[in-house]
């Protein structure tokens, strides 16, 4: 069944503020609430940087269905796995069923700012790989030793787990993280690239790494994180997006200072915007975007909007674009 979520970008608007968002999102009839989870933000001026975790537990304490999670968390030095296994565990036994947990391999930002050295791609692979197996062990609640070559447990044990099953969404714009997802997820989350790679590479070794471990991937979910924009003003909308420009830079996730990621962003074109934001003035162009990506098989999606008004965005998600998906739904 598809499942529609909302993307709370710490980076680009204050906790309080995305608070109000997310507890709105449930009202209208949104499925999820995606969380954001950085040290830094993608963007220097006008930019926020709330703390995921605590945000998170806010939410879940002020709606009463909505799922919540994270979009991603990196569990590669900042954060020890076994940390990241007792965090949701604690959140999943006071709000069971509702929480979800997402992981990737991390940007720069998170990293360097605290003293570490960033890794290079195949190192923050491994470390993901680690992290997934570490945090599905600890969540079984048996004592726990583990001997990675870049983790270790001795004698761990969580004494709270988790009430329900934690499903983990492996973010992968690569067939090597896609593999991951394939061997140790329940979901994939991607972004929009076009759809010849989806095809061609993030599935085909989504499936591989599933069969790999004897899984069928049939049963992990595709998920497509859309970012978008809306104002009946196309220019108003489009001037929106400039904040995400710095994510456009071919190195941005090395790249550790704002600052910098601002500078070199403002040389990045509208047309390069718009390869991967999309703006719209009419809902149902919003609706035959969507209608494009279930086509390819995505089975939920996520809206980052970076709209000028975002009450107006989500005013016409509660009026045109979730009563049209719901009644596919039934």
């Amino acid at each position: 069944m598809l499942e529609l979520g909302y993307f709370a970008a710490h980076e680009q608007r204050d906790p309080s503020t995305l608070l109000e968002y997310s507890i709105l999102a449930e009202k209208i009839g949104f499925d999820m609430v995606w969380s954001s989870d950085h040290f830094h933000p993608w963007s220097h001026t006008g930019a926020s940087s709330g703390f995921a975790w605590s945000w998170m537990a806010t939410v879940a304490a002020l709606t009463s269905k909505i799922k919540i999670g994270t979009g991603v968390t990196a569990p590669i030095l900042r954060y020890h796995p076994a940390i990241i296994a007792q965090f949701i565990s604690s959140m999943d036994y006071m709000f069971p069923g509702r929480i979800f947990l997402g992981l990737g391999t991390g940007e720069a930002m998170n990293e360097v700012p605290l003293g570490f050295e960033w890794p290079p791609i195949h190192e923050r692979l491994k470390r993901l790989e680690e992290a997934v197996q570490i945090i599905r062990m600890l969540w079984t609640g048996e004592w726990i030793n583990f001997k990675g070559q870049y983790f270790k447990l001795n004698q761990a044990r969580l004494y709270t787990t988790p009430k329900t099953y934690v499903p983990i969404y492996i973010a992968a714009c690569g067939p090597k993280t896609a593999r991951i997802a394939g061997k140790y997820g329940d979901g994939l989350l991607t972004l929009p690239i076009k759809k010849e790679v989806y095809i061609d590479k993030l599935f085909p070794a989504m499936r591989k790494g599933a069969m790999e471990v004897g899984r069928t991937a049939e049963n992990i979910k595709t998920v497509i994180e859309l970012e978008v924009s809306y104002d009946e003003d196309y220019d108003k909308a489009m001037s929106s997006c400039r904040y995400w420009a710095g994510t456009k830079i071919p190195n941005c996730l090395d790249i550790a200072d704002p600052r910098e990621l601002e500078t070199l962003g403002q040389k990045i074109s509208d047309e390069k915007l718009r390869e991967s934001w999309y703006v719209f003035t009419e809902p149902d162009e919003l609706i035959r975007l969507i209608e494009n990506y279930l086509q390819i098989g995505f089975k939920s999606i996520v809206f980052l909007s970076s709209s000028p008004d975002e009450k107006k965005f989500l005013e016409v998600c509660k009026n045109k674009i979730i009563p049209y998906f719901r009644e596919l739904r039934q």
